[in-house]
């Protein structure tokens, strides 16, 4: 039944994105705010799709953490469940994202419209340059900034493999850093197409106030975030035992 309701979802998932990218290409003319409107209504459908489809959930924590104007969003990231679903709560936003994802038909114009920030990784240190000028012009406008900071999908309880590059951006900018913590990965999978059923949680953990150096503000942002993800996946496992098989080894 999980794999029916999943099959079932992932056709409506996916063909409310193209619908709605059709419908919505005059928002990318339209200005950010337009696009963000676009978004946060794809996100919406996801979500409603995904609990009356397949009996998930996302409940949101934390949300009097978040802070007013231009920060940093820290985010652990396990699924594609989290990336529509932070928008939600974030008023005007810039993802820091591989800059080929702008580049896609169709999909990349909307992430031009938003003014999200493309980043060529292969370059290195100036990659990281690029990284600091966008982000600073982003902040000054008082927007929010999306960073994740191992840099792609891990599994739940994996190893962290924390990069500096939000810590590059934290020293900086000088402006706080909200971690996030979540554990979407028990219930949407980074490969594979099943969505169990359930409550995924994200939570928004206190901000991190600027003034600490790199490495200081990376191992507290670490500690942070990963003692919180530990927490709500043994919360999850609590109530579904068979949630313990989609962790990594590590922690099983």
């Amino acid at each position: 039944m999980i794999g029916l309701r999943s099959f079932v979802y992932n056709i409506c998932f996916y063909l409310t994105l193209v619908v709605l990218m059709i419908v919505g290409l005059p928002s990318v003319l339209m200005g950010r705010h337009a696009v963000f409107f676009m978004g946060r209504l794809w996100g919406a459908c996801s979500l409603w799709l995904l609990e009356h489809i397949c009996g998930l959930t996302v409940e949101f924590r934390g949300l009097e953490n978040i802070p007013k104007g231009g920060y940093i969003i820290a985010s652990k990231h396990q699924s594609f469940l989290e990336t529509f679903s932070l928008i939600q709560h974030a008023p005007d936003f810039a993802y820091v994202l591989k800059h080929e994802l702008m580049y896609i038909p169709m999909f990349g114009w909307y992430l031009w419209g938003a003014e999200q920030i493309g980043i060529d990784r292969d370059r290195g240190k100036s990659a990281l340059q690029v990284l600091g000028e966008r982000a600073a012009a982003v902040l000054r406008a008082g927007r929010q900034i999306f960073i994740f900071p191992e840099g792609t999908r891990r599994p739940p309880g994996a190893p962290p493999q924390y990069k500096y590059g939000v810590a590059y951006l934290y020293e900086t900018t000088g402006v706080p850093c909200l971690p996030v913590a979540l554990n979407t990965g028990l219930y949407w999978g980074r490969r594979g197409f099943t969505r169990r059923p359930g409550v995924a949680v994200i939570e928004y953990l206190p901000p991190i106030a600027p003034g600490l150096d790199r490495d200081r503000f990376l191992a507290k942002l670490q500690e942070t975030v990963e003692t919180a993800c530990a927490r709500l996946n043994a919360e999850a496992v609590a109530q579904d035992s068979s949630l313990a098989l989609r962790l990594a080894p590590a922690q099983t």
